[in-house]
């Protein structure tokens, strides 16, 4: 049987950005932690760190965060940045405020750039993350993307060929495959996570890409429903589906 983890009160609460250990422990003083309809005032003692801590215990009224290893899903709107650091908006102002300061930290899976909307995941669990982007684990990224000028035809072959190579590399792009919607509209898939790979990609073909946006990574979608700025947290089923190729 796997050995359940246990954390001080303090210290888990700190760590998932609810203030210094300090701060806990006024909270604490003042009757905002309840566990199983109880007050816990002494924030040292330890307690047991299971799934379900979160629809058992509330912090100042409010059930408490998700535990660590979460995974979020996002629609990215337009205009926003996957950066900790850059000016002007950024992904994570659309999170709670707090879940700035947890620890470890929440990052982006790979990036999309500012003019890019669609999915987009956040995770605070490095080693997900690092499976995700991972060129030996081919998860392929679908893009819907808007063209300024008609398609020629001879996309699908070039990116399918594995030999395309793009200005300043040395390695040509692994195979990605086409789906022609209109004249001016594609869907493409890629496995590789190159900086503006999709927008080059056009653009060696002479051609300039005027929108794109992420559908799809693996076979996770993004939902019909789930508007641009908003986000829910991923089950394990749907974390699962990343993974798969198709084969």
């Amino acid at each position: 049987m796997a050995r359940v983890p246990t954390s001080r009160i303090d210290k888990l609460l700190s760590s998932m950005g609810y203030g210094s250990r300090k701060e806990i422990a006024r909270i604490a003083k003042a009757g905002g932690i309840i566990l199983d309809a109880a007050s816990l005032l002494d924030v040292t003692q330890r307690i047991a760190v299971t799934p379900d801590l979160p629809a058992r215990m509330t912090i100042c009224g409010e059930a408490l965060d998700p535990l660590a290893h979460m995974v979020i899903l996002l629609n990215k709107p337009i205009g926003m940045t996957c950066s900790h650091k850059n000016d002007g908006a950024l992904v994570y102002d659309i999170l709670p405020k707090r879940w700035r300061s947890r620890t470890p930290a929440i990052s982006t899976v790979g990036r999309l750039d500012k003019q890019t909307s669609g999915l987009l995941l956040l995770t605070d669990d490095g080693d997900l993350l690092h499976q995700v982007i991972s060129p030996k684990r081919f998860v392929k990224k679908t893009y819907r993307v808007n063209l300024a000028r008609p398609l020629n035809g001879t996309e699908g072959d070039l990116f399918a060929s594995g030999g395309l190579m793009l200005d300043s590399e040395t390695k040509p792009l692994a195979p990605a495959e086409l789906e022609v919607v209109s004249t001016t509209e594609a869907l493409l898939s890629i496995t590789e996570g190159r900086y503006h790979q999709v927008r080059r990609m056009f653009a060696a073909t002479g051609n300039h890409v005027v929108g794109l946006h992420r559908e799809r990574l693996g076979d996770l979608t993004l939902p019909d429903g789930l508007a641009p700025r908003e986000w829910r947290l991923l089950t394990g089923e749907e974390i699962a589906l990343i993974f798969n190729r198709g084969d």
